[in-house]
C-alpha cells in the first residue's frame, strides 16, 4: 500500500512537476529584485546631484536609468506572470485527467461508506492550488529575495544594520516556528467542516423528493445548523492563528520603523550617513517590510494550498486495481470457471460467502437463487473482480483472478449488477461507451431485440439523444434496458446479471430471457433473480443460503 505523503511532500512533489518552470520564475524574481534595489541607489544619486541646486548631465542620465529600471522591472514581472499561467494551465490538466483515470480504476473496497460523487467534489480544490500556488510563486521568492538583498545592501551602509537584519530575521523565524504546524493544523479542520457542509447540501439535493415529501423538511435546516456551527468554530479557530500572525507584524512594523528611523536620524546628525544615504536606507527598509509583511499574509494562502492538496490526496492516495497481469484470454477465447472453497468476509468481519465451490463452463446458463442477504451480489462482484475473495479462489481459464488483468477480462464480459445507471451523455456512448469497433448495426439488432427500438424511434435525435445522470427524464425499464444493452452488445463469453428485468412487463421479460438464453448466444450466463421465468430457460440452478451453497443442480 502506498505510504501517505505529508501536505510539504506533497507540495514538493507538486513543485518539481514544474521546476524549471519554477526555476525561470525564480531567475526573473532575483533579477527584479537587484533591479528594485538599484533603484534607491540610483534615487540617492539623484537626491546628491539636486543637493547642487543646477541640473546637470548625471542628473539626467540618472533619471533615465532609474525609469528604464522600472520599466524593465515590469516587463520581468510580466514574463512571471506569463510562466505563472501556464503552470496553473498544466496544474488543472493534470488534475482533471488524474480524476477521470482514476475514478474507474479505484479499488471497490477503498471507496467503503464513501460516496463517489461527493468524492469529486475534491477536484474544486484544484482552484485553490491553481491560484494559491500561483501567488506563492509570484510574492515568495520575490519577498524573500528583497529581505535578502535589502539586509545587505543596509550592512553597507553602517553596522548597525547587520544587527538589526539579524533579528529581523530571527523574529520571522519564530513567527513561522510557533504559528505554521498550527496554523496548518486548523486549516485542516477548517476544510474537513466545510466539506461536511458541502456534503450534507449536496444530499439533501440528491434526495429531494424524499424531504419534499416528508412535510416536514426541519431536518435539512437543524443538520445544516449542526454542521455550520463546527464549520465556523473551526474557521474561528484558524483565524486566531492568523490574528497572531498579524499581530506580530504590525509589532515587526512599528519596530523596524520607529527603531530605524531613529537611528537613520541619529547617524545622520553625526554625519556618519548623508541625506541621500538615509533617503535610499528609508525606502529599502519601506520594500523590506512589505516583503515580510507579503510573507506573513501570504501564509493563509500557504495553508490553503497545502489543505487542498491533502484534500486532493484523497483521491490520489486510493489504492487503484491492477493496471497489467495475465490475459485470460490470450490462448483460448471459450470460457471455464472454477470457484475453490470460496469465501468473504466484509471488512467490518460479517461472513457473507463460506466455501462455495461449484464450475461454469462454456454456454451454460446458471441461475443462482436464494433469499435477501444469502450472497448473491456478492458472488457476482467477486466473479466480476471488483472484490477479491478473503479465502479460497477464483480461476479464470485456470488463471487465479487475482493475477489476472482486470481491464482485459471485463472486456470479455457483460455486466447487470446494482449501481449501474445511464451516465450523462448520449444514448449511443452509453451503450458502446464510445466503442467504434461496435457497428451501429450491432447496436440496433441489439435494441430490437430487448425491446429498446421503438423508444429509440420517438426520440428526435435517436441514439445521439442525451441522458441525464442516472437516467433521470428517461422510464425505469428504459434505463435498464439501455444498461442491458451495454453489457450485450461487445458480445460477451459470459454475462453476470443482478434482477435485469426487475419491474418489467411478464410478456417483455419472457421475449428478453428467450433471446439472451438462445443457444445461439455465444455467452455463458449467471444470473440472481427471483423471477420465476428464469428457472425454465437455464441449465442449471445453484441455491445460496446465508452464505452458504446449499444445492447444486440441473434445472
Amino acid at each position: 500500500m502506498k505510504a501517505t505523503l505529508s501536505p510539504w511532500q506533497r507540495f514538493i512533489g507538486l513543485l518539481q512537476l514544474d521546476n524549471r518552470d519554477i526555476r525561470q520564475i525564480v531567475y526573473y524574481a532575483i533579477f527584479a529584485g537587484l533591479v528594485a534595489l538599484s533603484l534607491p541607489l540610483g534615487i540617492q544619486a539623484i537626491i546628491n546631484l539636486i543637493q547642487g541646486a543646477q541640473i546637470s548631465t548625471s542628473w539626467i542620465v540618472l533619471v533615465a536609468l532609474v525609469t528604464l529600471g522600472v520599466i524593465f522591472q515590469g516587463v520581468l514581472q510580466i514574463m512571471q506572470i506569463r510562466i505563472l499561467e501556464s503552470i496553473q494551465q498544466k496544474i488543472f490538466t493534470r488534475s482533471s485527467f488524474e480524476f477521470a483515470y482514476r475514478f474507474p480504476k479505484i479499488k471497490v473496497s477503498e471507496l467503503r461508506n464513501q460516496y463517489p460523487p461527493e468524492l469529486a467534489n475534491r477536484f474544486f480544490d484544484t482552484l485553490t492550488v491553481q491560484k494559491g500556488l500561483s501567488k506563492i510563486l509570484l510574492d515568495f521568492p520575490a519577498a524573500t529575495l528583497q529581505i535578502i538583498f535589502g539586509l545587505l545592501l543596509l550592512s553597507f551602509y553602517h553596522a548597525f544594520f547587520i544587527i538589526y537584519g539579524m533579528l529581523l530575521v530571527g523574529l520571522i523565524y519564530l513567527v513561522f516556528r510557533f504559528t505554521a504546524r498550527k496554523g496548518m493544523t486548523t486549516s485542516l479542520q477548517e476544510s474537513k467542516s466545510k466539506y461536511k457542509v458541502a456534503h450534507w447540501i449536496q444530499e439533501v439535493a440528491r434526495s429531494i423528493l424524499s424531504f419534499k415529501l416528508s412535510g416536514n423538511t426541519s431536518l435539512a435546516m437543524r443538520r445544516n445548523d449542526k454542521l455550520t456551527k463546527d464549520y465556523l468554530i473551526a474557521r474561528e479557530s484558524h483565524f486566531r492563528v492568523l490574528l497572531i500572525q498579524y499581530i506580530y507584524m504590525i509589532g515587526f512594523k512599528v519596530l523596524v520603523t520607529s527603531g530605524l528611523l531613529i537611528i537613520g536620524g541619529l547617524l545622520v546628525l553625526n554625519q556618519e550617513m548623508n541625506i541621500g544615504q538615509f533617503v535610499a536606507a528609508e525606502i529599502i527598509i519601506l520594500l523590506v517590510i512589505a516583503s515580510v509583511e507579503k510573507l506573513i499574509v501570504g501564509l493563509e494562502t500557504f495553508y490553503d494550498v497545502l489543505t487542498s492538496l491533502e484534500k486532493l490526496g484523497q483521491v490520489v492516495d486510493k489504492e487503484l486495481e491492477p493496471q497489467d497481469g495475465i490475459d485470460p484470454f490470450a490462448t483460448r477465447q471459450t470460457l471455464h470457471i472454477e470457484l475453490e472453497n470460496l469465501g468473504f468476509t466484509s471488512p467490518d468481519g460479517v461472513s457473507i460467502l463460506n466455501n462455495i465451490s461449484f464450475k461454469v463452463d462454456t454456454n451454460e446458463r446458471i441461475l443462482i437463487a436464494g433469499g435477501s442477504g444469502s450472497g448473491k451480489s456478492t458472488l457476482l462482484k467477486l466473479l466480476s473482480g471488483l472484490i477479491f475473495p478473503t479465502s479460497g479462489s477464483i480461476y479464470i481459464n485456470n488463471s487465479s483472478i487475482k493475477g489476472i488483468w482486470p481491464n482485459l477480462y471485463r472486456r470479455k464480459i457483460g455486466q447487470v449488477l446494482p449501481d449501474q445507471h445511464p451516465f450523462e451523455g448520449t444514448i449511443l456512448d452509453n451503450i458502446t461507451f464510445g466503442d467504434t469497433s461496435i457497428s451501429q448495426d450491432r447496436v440496433f439488432e441489439v435494441l430490437d431485440k430487448i425491446g429498446l427500438l421503438p423508444f429509440i424511434k420517438t426520440q428526435p435525435n435517436g441514439l445521439k439523444t442525451i441522458l441525464y445522470p442516472e437516467g433521470q427524464q428517461i422510464p425505469h425499464s428504459v434505463a435498464k434496458r439501455i444498461v442491458l444493452a451495454r453489457a450485450i452488445v461487445h458480445e460477451p463469453v459470459l454475462l453476470l446479471l443482478k434482477d435485469p428485468l426487475e419491474h418489467f412487463e411478464p410478456e417483455d421479460a419472457e421475449n428478453i430471457i428467450e433471446y439472451l438464453t438462445s443457444n445461439h448466444q455465444p455467452w455463458s450466463i449467471i444470473v440472481a433473480s427471483r423471477n420465476p421465468l428464469w428457472r425454465k430457460r437455464v441449465t442449471r440452478v445453484l441455491t445460496l443460503d446465508n452464505g452458504n451453497l446449499i444445492s447444486n443442480s440441473n434445472a
